[in-house]
């Protein structure tokens, strides 16, 4: 049976070595990291992300600022507010809450964003950096996978890795820091995607595969090899009679009979969700030293 690879646990764990050091950095009087959300229109999940990134802040001594905005706002608009915070010396870093409503323009507010505030990890010229392999802010989500997969010691050189979804925010960039001359990294890397043909044939092989496609419970256990090392980016909110909410999140692999085979799992909840949250708060403090761009 697996073991299970702990998200909370792992998080907790960095924000506690994060809390530390911003107590270091007030005891000789530096610069408090302070991290800025931008909130656009009143998304369900954007409000919740949000919300636990706020209070993460709060809880290491971040400070923290968070602007709403209607969902009638025009792409014009949200670079104005964008501008001034790329102006604004105090503020360190900041993100602009996914999705975004549908009349917007992502990419162009992606590319507002100065790419050495931009702690997501999404501008162009980060994405680029991460290519090449310079210091970069990663993105959060990829970033939380190899801090799973490093403090976990997982080993990762010369295996092979699939990664399920092409994604920007997952699959892509996974795909390059499982490849890259780096621990953990140093993969031969497949990335599959809804028109690969014979996806198993491609899963059976692989000793680690992570599935960031958005489908409850795709990868099930005869497309795995015993000893596979599982990464489920995957959370879907399905209806529920047996919980009170009325609905539980399923990840993306069909877990109860992947884990009898995997040698590592992460679960959903409480695998991957909880380290992005860690990546974020990580990037940040890197902003604020002026680790990536002097």
């Amino acid at each position: 049976m697996a073991q299970i690879i702990d998200g909370k646990l792992i998080s907790l764990q960095i924000q506690e070595e994060i809390a530390a050091e911003v107590k270091t950095i007030k005891a000789n009087n530096g610069k408090i990291p302070h991290l800025a959300a931008i909130l656009v229109g009143n998304d369900g999940a954007s409000e919740t992300y949000v919300g636990a990134k706020v209070k993460a802040c709060e809880k290491i001594g971040f400070k923290s600022t968070l602007v709403r905005l209607s969902e009638t706002t025009t792409d014009q608009e949200l670079i104005y507010f964008i501008e001034g915070l790329n102006a604004d010396a105090d503020i360190d870093g900041y993100i602009v809450q996914l999705p975004l409503p549908k009349h917007m323009d992502e990419q162009k507010i992606m590319e507002a964003i100065a790419p050495q505030k931009d702690v997501d990890g999404f501008h162009p010229q980060n994405i680029g950096r991460m290519a090449l392999n310079l210091p970069t802010y990663l993105p959060a989500t990829p970033y939380g996978i190899m801090q799973l997969l490093e403090r976990y010691k997982i080993e990762t050189v010369g295996k092979n890795c699939v990664v399920i979804g092409r994604s920007h925010i997952v699959g892509s960039p996974m795909s390059i820091l499982m490849a890259r001359n780096t621990n953990p990294g140093n993969c031969t890397v497949t990335m599959c995607h809804s028109r690969t043909a014979n996806l198993k044939e491609f899963t059976l092989k692989a000793d680690i595969i992570i599935v960031a496609l958005g489908k409850a419970e795709f990868l099930t256990a005869d497309m795995v090899k015993d000893g596979v090392v599982v990464i489920d980016v995957g959370i879907t909110r399905v209806a529920s009679s047996e919980t009170k909410s009325g609905f539980k999140l399923l990840g993306d692999v069909k877990y109860d009979e992947v884990a009898e085979k995997s040698s590592f799992i992460t679960p959903v909840p409480g695998g991957v969700g909880p380290m992005t949250i860690a990546s974020l708060l990580m990037n940040t403090l890197k902003a604020s030293k002026k680790e990536i761009y002097k």
